[in-house]
This record gives C-alpha cells, sequence and structure tokens, in this order.
C-alpha cells in the first residue's frame, strides 16, 4: 500500500515536462514582401531633385522653340537660367521679356513656381494628389523643407500650404491685372499678372515686362509695386510665421521664432530705408531729381526688395559705395527659415546678435524675449555664417583669377556673387558679361544658396554616435 503525500490534494496531476530532443521544431513562414523603393529615401533627394529640375529647365530652354530669335540658346545661358529659375534667384544673363518665346516664359514661369514652392513640397503634393501614401520618413523631410517642428498632419499642413499660397497668387494676380489690364491686350495683362504675382510672393524677381529691368515706366507703378511688395514680406517671412501670427494674434503669445523674424524684419527694413535714402539722395544717377515723397518712395522699395526679392527701379550698378556695401550685408541676411528666400536667415542672425549682447552682459547663456536659446542652435547660427561667409569670399577668389580680364570692380563682382547666394537678383551687371566658368561658379553659388550651407553639410558627414565623455576644459586667451 502506498504512502500518500500530506500535502497532495484532491485533482493534483503530475503534469511530464518533454526533453528539449523531443520537442519538434516548428517553422513559421512569413510572405515576403518586395521592399518598395523610397522616392525619399536618400538625404540628398533636395539636392537631387534640385540638379534634375535644373537641367530638364535648362535643357527645355536651349531648345529653338523656347528663344524668340533663331537658331536657340547656348546651354551655358540656358542653364543659368534655368537655376536661377529654380533657386528664385531672378540673376540673367539675357532679357527674359525680350529673349525669351512664350514657351521659354512658361518654362521659366514653371521652374520658378516649383523652385518657389520648394522641390519637396511639390513634388509630395503631386504624390498625395495621386493617391500616394507619405512615410514617416518622407514627413520629416517635408518638415525639414518648411522648417517645421512639427511630424504629424504634415500632409494636411502640406496640403493647406499651397491652397494658401495658390490664393494668395490669385488675389495679387487679380489686384495687378487691375492696374495693368489696358496698358496690354487682355491675354498678354492676364499673363503678365500671373507671372509676377507668382514671381513676387517667391520673391525671384524675374519680370517679362516690355523693359524688365525696371518696372518704374509702369503706370501707377507705386502702386504695383505697394502690392508686390506685401507678397515680397508675406513670402519672406515663412508659413510658420504666418500660421502662428493668424494663429495668436498679439505679439506677446507669438513663440520666440516669430518674434525674433518679426522684430529682425522691421529692424533691417529700417536700416535699409534709412541707408538707401542717404546714400542716394545726392545721386544723380539714381533719386537725386525726384521730390522727396519719391525719394521716400524708392527708399521704402528698395529696402523692401532689395534684401530678398531683387526687383529695382534704379540700376543697382549706378548706386553708391554704401548702398552696394549695406545692401550686400542684407542680402547676405536674407529672409526667414522656411521661406521662399535664401541668405543665413533673419533668425540666425538674430541668435548671433543675441548670443554677442549675452556675452557683453556677462552671461553665459544666449537670452532673447525672456527665453533661453539652445546653445546648440547658436552654433549652429555661427556654422551656417561661418559656412556661408567662406563659401561667398572663396567664390570671390576664384571669379578674380576665371574674370581677371573683367573690366568690372572688385565689389560689384562681390554683390552680384552674394546676390547669386542669397538668391535675390540684385546685380550691378556682372553676370551677362561672365566666362562660361564664371556661369557655373554662379550657377554653384545659387544651388548652394538655395539648399542651405548647413543642411548640405549636415547630409554629407555621417552621423556619429554622441560621446559619452567631455573632454577637461581650458580657457584660451580671445581678444
Amino acid at each position: 500500500m502506498q504512502k500518500k503525500d500530506p500535502e497532495r490534494r484532491f485533482n493534483d496531476s503530475i503534469i511530464r515536462r518533454p526533453r528539449l530532443r523531443e520537442t519538434k521544431p516548428f517553422v513559421v513562414k512569413i510572405p515576403s514582401r518586395r521592399k518598395p523603393t523610397a522616392f525619399f529615401s536618400s538625404p540628398l533627394i533636395l539636392l537631387y531633385g534640385f540638379i534634375s529640375l535644373i537641367l530638364l529647365g535648362g535643357i527645355l530652354l536651349s531648345f529653338p522653340i523656347a528663344s524668340a530669335a533663331d537658331g536657340g540658346t547656348p546651354f551655358a545661358n540656358a542653364f543659368f537660367t534655368s537655376t536661377s529659375a529654380v533657386t528664385v534667384t531672378g540673376l540673367t544673363v539675357v532679357s527674359t521679356a525680350e529673349h525669351w518665346s512664350i514657351f521659354g516664359q512658361v518654362i521659366i514661369f514653371i521652374l520658378m513656381l516649383v523652385g518657389g514652392l520648394g522641390f519637396m513640397s511639390f513634388a509630395t503634393f503631386i504624390l498625395v494628389m495621386i493617391g500616394q501614401r507619405i512615410s514617416l520618413q518622407e514627413s520629416m523631410l517635408i518638415s525639414d523643407t518648411i522648417s517645421s517642428n512639427r511630424i504629424g498632419g504634415m500632409v494636411s499642413l502640406l496640403r493647406n500650404i499651397v491652397i494658401v499660397v495658390m490664393g494668395i497668387y490669385l488675389i495679387g494676380m487679380i489686384f495687378i491685372f487691375w492696374r495693368i489690364g489696358d496698358m496690354f491686350p487682355v491675354t498678354e495683362a492676364l499673363w503678365q499678372s500671373i507671372f509676377l504675382s507668382v514671381s513676387s510672393f517667391n520673391n525671384a524677381g524675374f519680370t517679362i515686362l516690355p523693359d524688365s529691368r525696371s518696372i518704374e515706366g509702369l503706370k501707377d507703378f507705386k502702386i504695383i509695386f505697394a502690392m508686390m511688395s506685401f507678397l515680397i514680406i508675406l513670402g519672406s517671412i515663412g508659413w510658420v510665421t504666418l500660421v502662428d501670427i493668424c494663429r495668436k494674434r498679439r505679439f506677446s503669445r507669438f513663440s520666440l521664432d516669430t518674434k525674433l523674424v518679426l522684430t529682425t524684419t522691421i529692424v533691417l527694413f529700417l536700416i535699409g530705408l534709412a541707408v538707401f535714402f542717404v546714400g542716394e539722395y545726392s545721386n544723380g544717377d539714381t533719386i537725386k531729381y525726384k521730390t522727396l515723397s519719391e525719394k521716400l518712395g524708392h527708399s521704402v522699395i528698395h529696402s523692401i526688395t532689395g534684401r530678398t526679392a531683387g526687383f529695382t527701379a534704379v540700376n543697382f550698378s549706378d548706386t553708391s559705395d554704401l548702398t552696394k556695401l549695406f545692401f550686400t550685408m542684407l542680402m547676405f541676411i536674407g529672409g526667414a527659415a522656411g521661406s521662399t528666400t535664401g541668405g543665413i536667415k533673419v533668425v540666425t542672425f538674430a541668435v548671433i546678435v543675441a548670443a554677442v549682447i549675452s556675452s557683453i552682459k556677462n552671461r553665459t547663456q544666449t537670452e532673447a524675449y525672456g527665453r533661453e536659446i539652445p546653445a546648440f542652435q547658436v552654433h549652429r547660427a555661427l556654422t551656417v555664417t561661418m559656412l556661408s561667409g567662406g563659401l561667398i569670399f572663396f567664390s570671390a577668389m576664384l571669379l578674380t583669377v576665371t574674370e581677371r580680364d573683367l573690366d568690372v570692380a572688385f565689389l560689384d563682382m562681390f554683390f552680384d556673387i552674394v546676390s547669386a547666394f542669397a538668391t535675390t537678383g540684385l546685380s550691378t551687371g556682372v553676370a551677362p558679361l561672365l566666362s562660361v566658368w564664371g556661369k557655373i561658379m554662379f550657377i554653384i553659388v545659387m544651388v548652394l544658396g538655395r539648399l542651405g550651407p548647413l543642411a548640405l553639410a549636415l547630409a554629407l558627414t555621417p552621423q556619429e554616435e554622441v560621446s559619452a565623455y567631455r573632454f577637461a576644459q581650458e580657457r584660451v586667451r580671445i581678444g
């Protein structure tokens, strides 16, 4: 008789666990799927897209059908014009109104439109419209393109951007058409209005007016320029700033970024107005013989357009050295991040100024409007400025070699190369005189200026892990 286990209860059972070798292996089959090719897989997709668009535009503009005269356009000139349109610079080597046919002007218009909205934004909008889904990586790239801090809801945000921008184009077109409708045939006036509206908001600086060097010859040009200036300002402060202004409406509620954009823009506008007025007041080649109100009007107009857009009612080759030098600095600063403008951007400049002020006050952190700006952003602002300045000076040095036979003052050459980098389009007349190598240099500078030196440097630099240690500090002599 078996002895009962006192701890064993009724219905208890002994479970025998099989040894490992007695367990039969089983295989779970996962159906294989072909990994789709990601359109936005490369960090350099913006560069690839811009170069492809520029090449396509250059090829189309080199066709005989694109030029008003027989024989077509040399590829160097077509390539230069295509680059200027895609990067919304506005520098030209031939007259946009006289050299190009309607077909050529339409090509320039399309390149300018896509370049202004941003290649990434435009391509994504097309994909969304044809029913394609946008991945997380693509959303992150789009947020970088428009300088937005948000990632979620990027498709709806992008759709809203395109709709609002198209509405702004339409409003500008209607207003301009209302002012120039009696100066041209209806179809030509409509085409002029569309082209000028898009060029203004995109800060492109292209015009197809009979005298494309100046808009002053237009009837009521002051009113038209006022509308163009309004479009230029909207395009230069960027979408994120516009949304913040519309939603919060009070300066005290704005984000720090919006406050810096608005403050810096207003300060640069006022200083630019004063410098142009003083520098050209007694200049007989520009505004000396105009009335006081006309002088003030020209100063206002050129302070707005000279920093980002490049429209002009005077020939900048005739301006004083003071005006050229100061507007070189204004162009270098440019507009807001995520806008249609180039340059190092106004917030970058504002952060550097804030860092200098904080240093003078003997503070270890950078502050502005009661907020502390992270140190890494201060470092990036300095990096952008140094890389941009280095690119400009290196390009200017090369141009002194390639264009040694060109009878042009160095300040004029420097002015135009800064204009190319800042995608502004103001010119002293150097661009049409450039050699092929000089044009290639300008093309490279325009592309790099549009994409941004920091963005390109980050894309080309392999990402490394954050170091788990720090070196010992040692002070150096400064000043």
